[in-house]
């Protein structure tokens, strides 16, 4: 009768046994996964790290905020004409704010809201009056400007000699013709009968110049192209811009805009020059004031210039083409 009893505790302990080595199995695979999770954030980080050596930002936020914005850019663009022009006079006030900041801090007394207004009026004058419409706002807002200015050196705050006058009207000027003129081809583009898939196309080129150049100039990049101006900037890195160019043309001009093989080559070139030379452009301008980014406004891109740098000379020279070629 025993027995039974002297089982019993047998029974329980081979149990805890059991259950302690289950438990000490969970625990040391736990351990192994955190083991594992941490070495791959070692891994992630180093990399990251490296990245930042190589092109001076975080490449991956950098990425993510890029296509982001493109992404707003298409859609808006495929599905209402209207809405790409609304964010895209969004991203022209921005853009012009923020330069005539960054002009401001180097010295020059730029009005800022002026300009943004200046700036806002050539989007809808492109969208509806045409190019004529654009050309009359453009130059209506630069004067505009220059008359701002010139009127608050009258009072005692933003007094100055002749020559820095002059030079703030100057400064005006050129934000409105680099931003919101250059800018304004798009809408412009846009507007036109089939011009939205023309203006689609532009865009998608200079987003895969882009890619290309930072592909290859991460992965290959040893000769600087312009050491004074834009140290990051590779020969590698422009070879890969050049080659994703061209392979982007073609596919759009053969899928998208309905021509021939050889226009997608001249359309991918033309974007490659004109996205290099934004890009050469907006670093110089950096390098003149002083500064790493127009603003900070994009985490990884810096400001919304930084990002349509490209942009903005590709626009008129996508919409030339359109012209010579439709």
């Amino acid at each position: 009768m025993s027995e039974p009893s002297e089982r019993a505790p047998v029974k329980k302990s081979r149990g805890r046994a059991r259950r302690e080595e289950i438990e000490a199995r969970a625990h040391l695979l736990e351990e192994e996964f955190k083991a594992q999770v941490a070495a791959t954030r070692a891994q992630i980080d180093a990399t990251t790290v490296k990245i930042e050596a190589r092109t001076g930002r975080n490449l991956p936020l950098a990425i993510l905020i890029g296509v982001g914005l493109g992404v707003l850019l298409i859609g808006s663009l495929i599905f209402n004409k209207a809405l790409f022009m609304i964010f895209t006079g969004a991203l022209i006030g921005f853009t012009t704010f923020e330069l005539a900041s960054a002009l401001r801090f180097a010295g020059r007394d730029v009005p800022r809201w002026p300009s943004v207004i200046a700036g806002l009026a050539s989007v809808p004058a492109a969208f509806y009056l045409g190019d004529q419409g654009r050309w009359l706002v453009v130059l209506g807002g630069i004067v505009f400007v220059a008359l701002w200015r010139l009127a608050e050196s009258l009072g005692k705050d933003h007094k100055a000699n002749a020559q820095d006058l002059w030079k703030d009207v100057a400064a005006g000027t050129f934000i409105q013709v680099y931003v919101p003129f250059l800018g304004s081809f798009a809408v412009l583009l846009a507007a036109k009968g089939g011009g939205e898939w023309w203006a689609l196309a532009f865009l998608l080129v200079v987003i895969s110049v882009d890619i290309g150049a930072y592909a290859s100039g991460l992965s290959f990049g040893k000769h600087p192209m312009a050491p004074r101006i834009s140290p990051k900037k590779t020969w590698e890195g422009f070879a890969g811009s050049v080659v994703a160019a061209l392979i982007a043309g073609v596919l759009v001009s053969l899928f998208m805009l309905q021509e021939p093989w050889w226009f997608g080559l001249i359309f991918g070139a033309v974007m490659v020059f004109t996205g290099t030379v934004g890009d050469l452009t907006e670093s110089l301008i950096k390098r003149d004031l002083g500064i790493k980014d127009i603003s900070t406004w994009l985490p990884g891109h810096g400001g919304f210039l930084d990002r349509l740098d490209s942009i903005l000379p590709s626009a008129a020279a996508g919409y030339v083409l359109f012209v010579i070629f439709t």
